[in-house]
């Protein structure tokens, strides 16, 4: 009896030891998995596709491999990664039983690793060549692109931890990713890095505040009509988008060589919701600030772009600022009534309403015809009338971009510019073309500044 008791105690003892044998093998080799998966995320993270084949296989030792497959097992530096260190130091390679052994790379004998060719989307794909303009929180660079050769701007934007990305740049790098005109400026490539944000746009050789520098009293009246055109093009894209500029002024209109102008720095860009919330009334350079935004308004929407195009419209023609402000904004806004008239609630409904206005701190004006502010309006077909239209004071009554491009002042120009696609510059019509300004040949595009003023502070 006790020798049967004996040997089920010993048989069942073996079982016992053969169970814990057999889950200490399953244990054994989970453990095994989980280290290989974990060799394999990092394989992942910082080798290449290439240096991470045969990782599924089993590992060979390094003495092992022969000397030809040794780099591929090794990891490879990436130009790329910040935290890659230089290829003099060692690195680690995993073996076939998990350990971690080191080895010595860039040894003689051994072959080093090919560089990568440039990609878009990688800081040293670009190579800088000048200072274009610089401030508050970004500079401008006129650059290179290593990958197809062409030139670019390159808008450095400078990252503090404490503060973050300042937002004018996220929101700017949001809104003209998903642009496509030929009257806006293209953005070809977004580059971060620890310590900055690269915007890099396509080059364009000037602006318009600097071609009208270059040529003072007033454009060609032929290149005012194209040009302003080529605004409209680009203001009736975004808007029908429900995207307000609301920063319009000449530096920020960039001009190519061929004379094609683009829509430019977007930092105060916002995309206009619906229904409609209230936005900060710090916005447009005062001289281009219509009368409802310097009373307090936050209330407002496309037509606040137009005003800044009435501005623009008068400046070209006429050669200096319609409504220059030199002191703030209440005389800014003496500037404007005098000559569309004080404002009352017959031609402004709503307008005592607004924070800033009392009556009693603004002279009393009548309106007056524009050609008696600015005579050179009469000297061409019907742009005294559109330049009315645009520069309104009540702000439903200003036109919109839409309707302004069928205004009688362009309908001297080619009906095929009404039919160009998005991305179709109005120069690959028949006929159109700039003008040469008075004493020059056509090319007269002076001094660089792509997207200078687009380093400015967007605060006015």
């Amino acid at each position: 009896m006790c020798a049967m008791i004996d040997s089920q105690s010993a048989e069942k003892i073996s079982r016992m030891k053969k169970l814990r044998r057999t889950l200490s093998e399953s244990f054994g080799r989970i453990a095994l998995k989980k280290e290989e998966s974990s060799f394999d995320e990092i394989c992942v993270t910082k080798m290449s596709t290439r240096n991470c084949q045969g990782m599924d296989s089993v590992i060979k030792p390094l003495d092992t491999i022969p000397e030809d497959k040794k780099v591929r097992v090794q990891r490879t530096q990436s130009s790329f990664d910040p935290f890659e260190k230089p290829a003099n130091q060692v690195k680690r390679v995993h073996s076939e039983n998990n350990a971690c052994i080191t080895a010595r790379t860039g040894s003689a004998g051994k072959e080093s690793p090919k560089p990568t060719s440039p990609k878009f989307g990688k800081a040293d794909s670009y190579e800088k060549l000048e200072k274009l303009g610089e401030g508050s929180y970004a500079t401008v660079y006129k650059g290179k692109s290593k990958v197809n050769g062409k030139l670019v701007a390159l808008k450095v934007i400078r990252l503090q931890e404490e503060e973050g990305t300042p937002f004018t740049a996220i929101r700017e790098a949001s809104l003209l990713k998903g642009l496509k005109h030929a009257n806006i400026v293209l953005l070809h490539d977004i580059i971060h890095t620890k310590e900055t944000l690269t915007l890099v746009f396509e080059y364009v050789h000037t602006d318009l505040c600097q071609y009208m520098d270059k040529h003072p009293g007033g454009l060609h009246p032929e290149n005012v009509k194209l040009l302003l055109f080529q605004l409209l093009r680009g203001l009736s894209y975004i808007h029908q988008r429900y995207i307000l500029h609301r920063d319009l002024k000449p530096q920020n209109l960039l001009i190519s060589d061929t004379g094609e102008l683009k829509l430019a720095d977007f930092g105060l860009a916002r995309a206009k919701s619906v229904p409609s919330h209230t936005y900060s009334n710090e916005v447009v350079t005062l001289w281009y600030r219509p009368p409802d935004v310097l009373l307090g308004s936050t209330e407002y929407s496309t037509c606040l772009d137009m005003w800044g195009v009435g501005c623009i419209f008068v400046e070209m023609i006429q050669g200096v600022a319609a409504f220059p402000g030199m002191k703030d904004i209440q005389d800014q806004l003496e500037r404007i009534f005098l000559v569309l008239g004080t404002p009352n609630e017959d031609t402004w409904p709503g307008v005592h309403s607004l924070p800033h206005f009392k009556p009693e701190h603004f002279t009393h004006y009548s309106p007056k015809s524009l050609r008696q502010a600015w005579n050179k309006l009469s000297y061409v077909a019907h742009a005294e009338d559109l330049a009315s239209k645009l520069l309104q004071c009540f702000p439903k009554n200003r036109l919109s971009a839409q309707a302004a491009l069928s205004h009688e002042y362009f309908s001297d120009l080619p009906p095929r510019l009404w039919e160009l696609t998005d991305m179709s510059s109005i120069f690959t019509v028949p006929n159109v073309r700039l003008q040469p300004e008075s004493g020059e040949s056509m090319r007269v595009f002076g001094k660089t500044n792509s997207h200078g003023k687009g380093v400015s502070n967007s605060k006015h």
